[in-house]
Order: C-alpha cells, then sequence, then structure tokens
C-alpha cells in the first residue's frame, strides 16, 4: 500500500499501453516530466521495469576500525539532534551541557555499531548496497491519453509484425510469397526445360534429316535411272 493511500495496479491491464521505452530509469522520469507537462493526468501514467535483476555493489571492505568510524558518523548525528533539543528546551544550558551530549551520542553510536559488526562479520567481512535493476523501462499511459501522449513524446505507434498467409487466404498486396518445396509425388511425370520429351524430339528431328537428303539425291542424280533412248538403244 502507497503512502498516499492509493493502490498498486493488479495487472498489465491496469498500466495501460506503452508508448516509449527507454534503457535507463532517469530517461523515463524525464519522458514522464514532459507528458505532466503536456497536460497528461499523473494517474494514469505508469513506468514499467522489465527483465529486473538485482545488483549488490560492494563498497568497502568491514572490519572494527570500518565500523567504529561508522558508529561515530552516526553517533554524532544523533548527539546533534539532542543537543538540539537541549538548547531549544532551555537556552541558558552551558556549552559544557552540549559538548557532553555530543560525546555521548559519538559513544553510542560506536558501541551500536561494533555490537551489531561481531554478529554480522561471521557471514560476511565487507560492506555492500543492494539495488534492483531493469533492462529497459516502457511508459505507459491509460487507453484514453494514449493519443495525445504519443503526440507530446513524438512517438509513433509500433506496427505489428505481418503474419505470413495460412493455405487457402490470397497474398496481400505486395506480399512475398515462398514457392512450395514439396517434391514430387511417387509416379508424378515432372516436365523440365531440356528433359526427355524434348531430347527423343531432337533425336526423331535428326533421324528424319538424312532420309529425306537421300531421297533429294536420288530425285536429282540422273545417273540413278537411264534416260529411255538409252533403253531403246541396248535392245
Amino acid at each position: 500500500m502507497s503512502m498516499m493511500g492509493g493502490r498498486f495496479p493488479q495487472g498489465p491491464e491496469d498500466t495501460g499501453q506503452t508508448v516509449a521505452s527507454f534503457p535507463t530509469y532517469e530517461a523515463a522520469q524525464k519522458a514522464v516530466s514532459t507528458l505532466i507537462a503536456g497536460e497528461i493526468p499523473a494517474r494514469e501514467i505508469s513506468i514499467v521495469g522489465h527483465d529486473l535483476r538485482s545488483v549488490e555493489r560492494v563498497t568497502g571492505r568491514l572490519g572494527y576500525a570500518a565500523a567504529a568510524r561508522s558508529g561515530a558518523i552516526n553517533g554524532l548525528l544523533l548527539g546533534l539532534l539532542f543537543a538540539a533539543i537541549f538548547v531549544l528546551g532551555s537556552p541558558t544550558v552551558p556549552i559544557q551541557a552540549f559538548v557532553g551530549v555530543l560525546f555521548v551520542g559519538i559513544a553510542i553510536g560506536m558501541l551500536l555499531s561494533l555490537v551489531t559488526y561481531s554478529f554480522v562479520r561471521r557471514r560476511r567481512d565487507y560492506a555492500s548496497v543492494m539495488q534492483v535493476v531493469a533492462e529497459h523501462y516502457e511508459v505507459h499511459v491509460a487507453s484514453s491519453s494514449v493519443h495525445r501522449a504519443r503526440q507530446v513524446l513524438g512517438t509513433t505507434e509500433p506496427v505489428p509484425p505481418q503474419a505470413a498467409p495460412t493455405a487457402g487466404e490470397p497474398p496481400l498486396y505486395g506480399q512475398r510469397v515462398a514457392p512450395p518445396a514439396e517434391p514430387p509425388r511417387y509416379g508424378e511425370r515432372v516436365v523440365e526445360s531440356g528433359g526427355p520429351d524434348t531430347d527423343d524430339e531432337s533425336t526423331d528431328a535428326a533421324s528424319a534429316a538424312p532420309e529425306e537428303d537421300g531421297a533429294d539425291d536420288d530425285r536429282s542424280d540422273p545417273s540413278a535411272s537411264p534416260a529411255p533412248d538409252e533403253r531403246d538403244d541396248r535392245a
């Protein structure tokens, strides 16, 4: 539950539609500021992180000296707080009391830090900071303000990929359809250019050509059959 009394979205449908995507959270924050400046209702805007992962950054090595130093800093802040309360409650408090409260705060801070480190050092001997980061961040806006939000950010609606046409449906205009790669069925004859039929026709034409040439030679050669006068003389 949020501090303002609202509720978190229960699913992707409650966050609206995606209007922009950014690699860093800071860029997504700037986009949200731009949308709010463009009079988009703030309650309709969401930042959604995808591919979340936790990153633990090691800040240094732990030891009693480091624990005492960090405890002293925390104790100094605590002592300043109590000293300010004493001064505001009774302005006539001497400066020695003010300084004494500071030292007491430092001592308490160091003691608490050393006790805490004595328990923690059995598990690890380094200090780290844990944070959750995402691969990319998307800015979502409610459906009623999506068009206006895209105009403010200068983005366009993503075009969904076109699916390949299924069997029995004609392809769309300008859509490339791959030829079928199925092999011919058993017993099915495939006629190709330069195939067996063409070779048979060319063989028949080549065998018929010499016969026609021989017939033309017989008709054109006068010695093949004797003339009528020569037959009479021989008789």
